[in-house]
């Protein structure tokens, strides 16, 4: 983000999912409308502690005005964030919490209440009894590890009736996500439903299923969007998707930096829309509209 000749950045956890692309998006209109520059760079590979931590404390050494961070990790990047304000450079963060108080603000859906309502979803998708796989992840995702928890204690409490067969293997990428998710089904021939609380382990989870003739008969519940998701979707291989809205993130975020630079009263927490589509209701016109979001115009 540019502001008196300083240069400022954005550092996604990633930048190849649909999911940032559309948080792009979002942050470039807004840096359009409100005259400043930003910067766009995520760790390689994706989903890297070290590489994230280095890019903060690299785009410290430089005269940036600020940087908006959705953390890989919500402890590892609480130092450089810290030492971030200590030089007087503000963050706001984005997507997935930090952990401490030295963001300014945080903007980002209820992953909480995500996975809740996935739990909620798969329970009645099984008529209140099964056999459940969740994949994760990443350890110290904030985002992800609220999806999860939500989805299991949702499913726990009020769906007595289901089996949690496996909830602690962990897939960072899709290629990761593809793997693990052939070796649960294959060690749980009887699984009945499944959750993966992001994109990537979605589709790997996906990819997985077909490899076994399953896709659309085991209950699937998964988080984000891309179009490989919704044409599947659409055919009710998936059976529902918690959808998030990617643009107004990154807009909002871009627009609270700059408010909290321009030295305005910013809130310090700040939710952005959740869903859920299913193959019956996502030509409904809310749901639609996050579904197949317009980035005509937003400079994606």
């Amino acid at each position: 983000m540019q502001r008196g000749g300083e240069a400022g950045s954005r550092r996604p956890k990633g930048t190849a999912h649909d999911f940032w692309q559309s948080v792009h998006a979002g942050a470039k209109a807004a840096a359009a409308a409100l005259a400043v520059d930003i910067d766009w760079q995520g760790p390689q590979p994706e989903g890297d502690r070290q590489a994230q931590i280095t890019l903060v404390e690299t785009v410290v050494t430089r005269r940036v005005a600020g940087i908006l961070l959705a953390p890989v990790d919500a402890t590892a990047l609480a130092a450089p964030v810290a030492e971030a304000k200590r030089a007087g450079v503000p963050t706001v963060v984005f997507d997935s919490g930090l952990d401490g108080n030295a963001h300014v603000a945080f903007v980002a859906s209820d992953n909480r209440r995500g996975g809740e309502q996935a739990g909620q979803k798969l329970g009645e998708l099984l008529g209140g009894a099964g056999k459940v796989i969740v994949l994760r992840f990443m350890e110290g995702s904030a985002s992800t590890t609220a999806r999860e928890a939500g989805c299991l204690d949702t499913l726990r409490a009020k769906f007595p009736g289901i089996t949690i067969l496996s909830d602690n293997q962990y897939a960072p990428n899709l290629e990761k996500a593809r793997a693990t998710a052939d070796a649960l089904l294959l060690r749980h021939p009887d699984a009945t439903g499944v959750f993966c609380p992001n994109e990537s382990t979605t589709h790997g989870m996906l990819l997985a299923l077909d490899a076994v003739g399953k896709a659309g008969k085991v209950k699937f519940v998964g988080f984000d969007s891309s179009p490989p998701l919704l044409e599947r979707l659409e055919k009710a291989h998936v059976h529902a998707l918690v959808v998030q809205d990617p643009v107004t993130m990154g807009r909002r975020g871009v627009e609270l930096l700059v408010a909290h630079l321009r030295g305005e009263t910013v809130p310090a927490t700040e939710n952005t829309a959740l869903v859920v589509a299913t193959p019956e209701n996502r030509e409904q016109p809310a749901i639609r509209a996050l579904l197949h979001p317009d980035l005509s115009g937003l400079g994606r």
